[in-house]
C-alpha cells in the first residue's frame, strides 16, 4: 500500500527527538507526487551502513524513447546515463549516493528500467543528532531535495536528449565493433587519436596534456563501419603471438594495459573510447585444482601438478596457474607484461640451460608453450617484453613503441632470431579437467551471513578472506559485490544437488544488506530459495564449476543483475563481472575442494 506525502510528512515530524530507531518505521512506499519513493531497507543507527531507498518514476511520466531501449546495450548505455545524472545531481546532497560509475560503462543496478517504471536505487544516510532522529532534517532531503532530483534525471523531458543519444550511439558502436574483431581475426583494436596514458598511475583519467595521440602503422591498419554510420580506423591486434617492444618509458606497458581495460566500453573523451578488446581476453597475473604440468612438473616434493593447489605459490607456480585458471575458463587470448611476469616462468636462457640441465628443471618456460597453446587450444597471446628478444622467433607480430608511436617490426625481429624454435611433437596442453566442487565447500560451516566485497580487491566468505587484489580487470567495488554475490548463488545450486542440505546460506536474512558491508537490521524482504519448507528436488546431475557459472550468466543475460541478490527491492548497488572473474574468485577460495572425477575422493 502507498501512503502520501502528508503521511510521511505527519511520520517524521512525530518522531522527531526520539532515538534513531524510530526510523525503521519509514519502512513502506511514499506517493510523492513527482516520483514514489520506496524505503526498502532502514539503517539501525547512525553509525551503520546507510538505508536503502528507490525513487520510481512511472515510463510513461519518464518518457525516455523506446528506441533507446529496444536492445541490451541500448538499456545498458541509457541506465548508465541517468544514474551518472543522478550521482551528479546528488553531490550537493549530504549523504545519499546511486553508486559511483567511473570511466567505463557497465551494467549496474544503480538505475533499473522495469516494464512500466525508471528507478534509482539510492542510499541515503538518514540525519541525526547523535542518535536520535533529525525529523524535519529527513523531511526536507525525503520531501524536497529526492523528488527534485527524481524529475531533474529520470524525465527524458529534463535531460540533455542529444548527449544520451550520443552516449547510447557510441555504446551501441563499440560493443558492434567488439562483435566484429573474432569475424576479422583479431584480438583487439586501437583507435588512431586514442589518448593512451593516465593522468597518474592511482587515476584511470586521461592524461590532460602533452600525450601522443594513437596512430596505427600502416600494415596493422583496419577499418570498421558502424551502426550509427560513423567509420573508425586504427591498429588491429591480430589473433596470434604478439610481442610489444619498446624502450622503457616508451609506452609499452601503457598499452597493454589500455587492452587490459579495453574488454569494457568506455565514456567518451576517456581517451580508450576506441580501445576495444575482445570481452574473454585475460590479464595474466593461489589457484586450486588447476593442471599446470604443461609448465611445471617433476617437482622435488612429488605434488601432482595435473591438480595444482596450494595456498604459498611462488611467483612462476602462481603466474602458471593463473594462466591455465584463465584458459581453462574461456580465455580467448592472454596479456601478460614482462615487468609483472616471474622471469624463470617466461624464459630460460642457453648459459642457464647449459648450467642447470634440463631434467633437473621442473619449469618449462612459456617461450616454449606459447606456441603450442595458439595451436592447440587457439589462445592468442599478447606480451610485453622489454629485457629478452627470446619470444622474436615464436611471434606472429612484433610491434615497436618509440615515443609512444607503433612501428611494426616484425620483418626485423623475425631476421634476428633466425630459425624458429622446434615446437614438440606431442599434445601439451590436455583436455581440461572436469572441476566438480565436493559436496559442501561453497557452503563453509559457520557461514551464516551473505558473502560480501570488502572494496574492489577481497571477500568475505563465511569465516574466509578471498583476496582478489591481483585480479587487475576488476575496475569497480560494485564488480566484486556482485561476485560475492554470485558465489552464494552458486552455493545455492550446489545445496539443491546434495539431499537434505539447505538451499544456500545466501539466501539467509542474517544481518546486512547487499552492497552494505556489515549493514545491520532487517532486509526489505529476502528472496526464499526454490522448494524453501517444502521437500526438495531430486538431486541433479552434479554440474562443473564452468557449467555452473555459464548458467548463472545465462540467468543474468535473461533476468538481470538483480537475480543475484537475495534481496527484494532494493539489490544493493551491484555491476556485471566477467564469468573469467567470478571463476578467479572461486579458485582463490582456500576452503574450495574438488571431486576427483577418477578416482571418487577429494582433492
Amino acid at each position: 500500500m502507498t501512503a502520501d506525502a502528508a503521511t510521511l510528512e505527519q511520520l517524521l515530524t512525530s518522531i522527531d527527538g526520539r532515538g534513531y530507531g524510530s526510523y525503521k518505521q519509514l519502512r513502506g512506499s511514499y506517493d510523492l507526487g513527482s516520483c514514489r519513493l520506496v524505503v526498502d531497507h532502514v539503517q539501525v543507527d547512525p553509525f551503520a551502513p546507510p538505508s536503502l531507498m528507490r525513487l520510481i518514476v512511472g515510463r510513461t511520466a519518464a518518457g525516455i524513447p523506446e528506441d533507446l531501449l529496444d536492445d541490451r546495450h541500448g538499456r545498458v548505455a541509457t541506465t548508465d546515463f541517468l544514474a551518472r545524472a543522478v550521482a551528479a545531481d546528488l553531490r550537493s546532497v549530504e549523504g545519499v549516493s546511486v553508486g559511483a560509475p567511473q570511466q567505463e560503462v557497465l551494467e549496474r543496478t544503480s538505475v533499473a528500467l522495469t516494464d512500466d517504471a525508471v528507478e534509482a536505487r539510492i542510499t541515503v544516510q538518514l540525519p541525526a543528532s547523535g542518535r536520535r532522529v533529525r525529523g524535519r532534517s529527513a523531511l526536507r532531503l525525503l520531501t524536497e531535495s529526492l523528488p527534485q532530483i527524481a524529475e531533474e534525471t529520470l524525465v527524458h523531458a529534463r535531460l540533455d536528449a542529444e548527449a544520451l543519444r550520443a552516449h547510447v550511439d557510441l555504446h551501441r558502436d563499440q560493443e558492434a565493433l567488439r562483435d566484429q574483431l573474432e569475424g576479422h581475426r583479431l584480438v583487439a583494436f586501437v583507435g588512431d587519436g586514442s589518448i593512451l596514458p593516465r593522468r597518474s598511475g592511482d587515476s584511470d583519467l586521461p592524461l590532460p596534456e602533452g600525450a601522443v595521440p594513437f596512430h596505427s602503422p600502416e600494415s596493422l591498419r583496419v577499418g570498421f563501419d558502424l551502426p550509427s554510420g560513423r567509420h573508425v580506423s586504427g591498429m588491429g591486434v591480430p589473433e596470434g603471438v604478439t610481442v610489444i617492444v619498446g624502450g622503457g618509458y616508451h609506452g609499452k606497458s601503457t598499452l597493454l594495459r589500455a587492452l587490459e581495460r579495453g574488454v569494457y566500453p568506455h565514456l567518451a573523451g576517456d581517451g580508450r573510447d576506441w580501445v576495444i578488446t575482445r570481452g574473454d581476453a585475460a590479464a595474466v597475473r593461489a589457484v586450486t585444482g588447476v593442471d599446470i604440468s604443461p609448465f611445471i612438473s617433476g617437482l622435488p616434493s612429488g605434488i601432482d601438478t595435473r591438480s595444482f593447489s596450494t595456498a604459498d605459490a611462488s611467483g612462476s607456480t602462481s603466474q602458471a596457474a593463473a594462466l591455465v585458471e584463465a584458459i581453462d575458463a574461456g580465455a580467448s587470448a592472454l596479456l601478460i607484461d614482462e615487468d609483472t611476469s616471474a622471469t624463470n616462468f617466461m624464459i630460460r636462457d642457453e648459459r642457464m640451460r647449459a648450467l642447470i640441465p634440463a631434467e633437473r628443471e621442473p619449469i618449462t618456460p612459456f617461450v616454449e608453450r606459447v606456441r603450442p597453446l595458439l595451436t592447440e587450444r587457439g589462445v592468442s597471446t599478447v606480451l610485453v617484453a622489454g629485457g629478452s628478444g627470446a619470444f622474436f622467433d615464436v611471434a606472429d607480430h612484433v610491434i615497436a613503441l618509440d615515443e609512444y608511436v607503433p612501428h611494426d617490426v616484425t620483418d626485423q625481429a623475425h631476421e634476428l632470431a633466425g630459425t624458429p624454435s622446434p615446437q614438440p611433437d606431442a599434445t601439451v596442453f590436455a583436455a581440461p579437467r572436469s572441476r566438480v566442487p565436493a559436496d559442501g565447500t561453497l557452503n563453509p560451516p559457520g557461514k551464516k551471513k551473505p558473502a560480501t566485497a570488502r572494496g574492489r580487491g577481497a571477500i568475505r566468505f563465511g569465516h574466509e578472506h578471498i583476496d582478489l587484489s591481483a585480479v587487475s580487470q576488476l575496475v569497480d567495488a560494485a564488480q566484486t559485490q556482485a561476485i560475492a554475490c554470485a558465489l552464494d548463488r552458486l552455493a545455492d545450486e550446489q545445496g539443491k544437488n546434495v539431499p537434505g542440505a539447505p538451499n544456500g546460506p545466501g539466501a539467509q536474512s542474517g544481518p546486512g544488506a547487499p552492497g552494505d558491508p556489515g549493514a545491520a537490521g532487517e532486509p526489505s524482504g529476502v528472496r526464499a530459495p526454490d522448494g524453501l519448507g517444502e521437500p526438495g528436488p531430486a538431486p541433479r546431475t552434479r554440474r562443473t564449476l564452468g557449467a555452473e557459472i555459464t548458467a548463472l550468466f545465462a540467468r543474468l543475460d535473461a533476468e538481470g543483475l538483480d537475480v543475484l541478490s537475495p534481496y527484494r527491492g532494493h539489490p544493493g548497488h551491484l555491476a556485471r563481472p566477467r564469468p573469467l572473474e567470478v571463476h578467479a574468485a572461486v579458485n582463490r577460495y582456500r576452503g574450495l575442494r574438488l571431486d576427483d572425477q577418477t578416482t571418487g575422493g577429494h582433492r
